[in-house]
């Protein structure tokens, strides 16, 4: 029975800080595999979590020496790599502060983080990091020392020291060395994506930290999680990738598997089979993809497999509930040992204890097809500000819904119906903006999300939109884009989509041609063309989405209906003008990219 009370919560946590509950992780489960990655030929390489330590112990005497010490901040520019998670804990345990930024930051961006977060000292990992770096190195006034992980050819490069040079120390005492953390410590500065405006250094404590992940473990309410594989693939500078695969494992004893580029994570799922993952909606969407494609090769296994899913989703949904008979339970099993486990074991998810997706809205419907076929997928709600989560339900799963208040927290809505919560997972402020601070933070604790929502007899909260995404019509309509973008998603040709509206005299929307799916289309109906471009043009291809669109707006009134659409061939990429690095839309983006093809439709 998972404990409510924040106070319960705080009693478990007191004293902690993420040193010194490493330092237990590691003696509980020193020969348990902390770390793997694969080198240069391919092959797997690990640390056990007693390696782990030993690296730590070498890196944090080195960065020492260096001069890092309390109260410092180091910048850390570095992909999903076992340093990452190295250097970042030898820093707390200096007592200093690890800021990791986006991989894709320009020189200029970098420039604004690293005096904003008035670093001492940044770690890059290879000498194109470096460069991006050096081209701002005089107008960083506080950065006395630059080290790097992979040199490579070292002609052009000046680095202050090396990562190797680190592991070099004699090692320290982590014992002692964990008396340098304090839980009211800045355990991490996250910068908000700057989808709304400048990014904002939103300051994280070691409390929060630990009472986060207090909550989460009585949320997942496992009866073990050393030795549980995950892959760690998103962004460190994102917080759920930072809580998911780098806190939880330095306190619960993870195993995780370092995928430096995440369009191989489907790769690395397959050959690890994760035990828990953690996806934003465009990574389910292209595994959904991907199943469909590999069944549309064969129209009788297409076939079958939609039969048996159309039959077996709502036994599912009262096996969630408690409510299914013997023999509906009886009939699921055969239809999972005849076709869903077979499609699990091919996508590497058939060993999952739990599946999440979060940072953005998944359409409801793909989050039951994922359940249906056996995958235990779940959505997760939070921002940075509240240290990632807010609300999540693991088990008792209503689609549409992001959960209910995680162990600890309170949620409610205020009179316009924004999502508020209050806990110990709730940051200190953003970094020299007090103003800011204020507008989402009040003296009682509360945060105000920016989103609108609605909470059910149940206490589960569905998200309407963000506040400052709402379209209004010309008519004076407001209308959640999400929703209609989710719906558009369904459409098994259309693989991204953005709601087009805002003070137009009707809604539309561009969608983006899926790659996976619609070359197996064109294929399976005689279409030829020399790219997706051309193939978004092609009079089928038109007709097909078109005659759709009626389909997937049938659930909403005839103001919110999407009524043209504009089909693009082009993929939008995370980490792009036109969507953040954990493939959220960039609205402005892409309306400045596409403002003719947009004009068009309302001509």
């Amino acid at each position: 029975m998972a404990m409510t009370d924040k106070a319960a919560i705080d009693a478990n946590v007191d004293g902690q800080t993420i040193p010194t509950e490493f330092l237990k992780t590691v003696a509980a489960h020193g020969d348990l595999v902390a770390l793997r990655w694969k080198d240069e030929n391919d092959g797997w390489q690990e640390l056990t979590y007693r390696d782990f330590a030993d690296h730590v112990a070498r890196a944090a005497a080195g960065l020492s020496a260096m001069g890092l010490g309390k109260g410092d901040r180091l910048m850390l520019m570095i992909r999903n790599m076992p340093e990452f998670h190295v250097l970042d804990t030898a820093a707390l345990f200096v007592g200093a502060t690890p800021v990791s930024i986006y991989n894709s930051s320009s020189p200029e961006q970098i420039e604004y983080l690293t005096n904003d977060a008035g670093a001492k000292m940044a770690i890059v990992e290879d000498r194109g990091f470096y460069q991006a770096f050096s081209k701002v190195r005089q107008s960083l006034p506080t950065v006395e020392k630059i080290g790097i992980i992979r040199p490579g050819d070292t002609s052009d490069i000046s680095a202050d020291f090396s990562y190797e040079q680190l592991l070099a120390s004699d090692p320290l005492d982590l014992e002692a060395a964990a008396e340098n953390a304090s839980p009211d410590d800045l355990a991490t500065l996250i910068y908000t994506s700057g989808t709304t405006g400048p990014s904002k250094g939103v300051m994280i404590d070691h409390y929060n930290v630990c009472w986060t992940v207090e909550c989460l473990k009585q949320a997942f309410d496992l009866d073990t999680y050393a030795g549980k594989r995950i892959v760690s693939y998103l962004p460190m500078a994102h917080i759920a990738e930072r809580m998911m695969s780098h806190y939880q494992t330095l306190f619960l004893g993870y195993e995780v598997t370092c995928c430096p580029d995440p369009t191989q994570f489907a790769a690395y799922a397959g050959e690890v089979h994760p035990n828990i993952m953690f996806g934003v909606p465009r990574v389910w969407e292209k595994i959904y993809a991907g199943i469909q494609a590999a069944l549309a090769a064969d129209p009788e296994k297409e076939k079958a497999v939609a039969d048996a899913v159309a039959t077996a989703a709502p036994i599912v949904e009262k096996m969630t509930w408690g409510t299914a008979t013997q023999e509906e339970i009886e009939t699921y099993e055969f239809l999972d040992a005849v076709a869903f486990s077979t499609i699990r074991g091919l996508v590497g998810l058939d060993q999952m204890d739990a599946a999440v997706t979060g940072a953005a809205p998944i359409p409801a419907e793909m989050l039951s097809w994922f359940r249906t076929i056996g995958v235990p997928l779940s959505e997760i709600y939070g921002l940075s500000e509240t240290s990632g989560p807010m609300t999540w339900a693991p088990y008792k799963v209503k689609p549409g819904y992001v959960g209910y208040a995680c162990p600890g927290i309170e949620l409610r809505l205020d009179e316009e119906g924004e999502v508020m919560c209050r806990g110990g997972n709730v940051f200190r402020g953003y970094l020299n903006q007090p103003e800011k601070t204020a507008e989402v933070l009040d003296d009682d604790g509360w945060f105000r999300s920016g989103d609108i929502g609605e909470i059910d007899d149940d206490g589960y909260l569905k998200i309407v939109d963000r506040k400052k995404e709402l379209i209004i019509t010309a008519g004076g309509k407001n209308l959640s884009p999400s929703n209609l973008e989710a719906a558009l998603k369904m459409m098994p040709l259309v693989g991204q989509a953005i709601a087009i509206g805002d003070q137009r005299p009707f809604v539309s929307a561009l969608v983006v041609l899926d790659p996976d799916v619609a070359p197996q289309w064109a294929e399976k109906h005689g279409i030829e063309y020399g790219s997706l471009e051309e193939l978004a043009e092609h009079p089928d291809v038109v007709a097909e989405i078109e005659g759709g669109l009626s389909e997937v707006m049938a659930g909403f009134n005839n103001a919110e209906r999407v009524k043209k659409v504009t089909i693009l061939g082009e993929e939008w990429m995370p980490d792009t003008e036109l969507l953040t690095p954990t493939s959220k839309l960039k609205r402005r983006g892409i309306h400045a990219r596409y403002a003719d093809e947009i004009e068009a439709m309302y001509a």
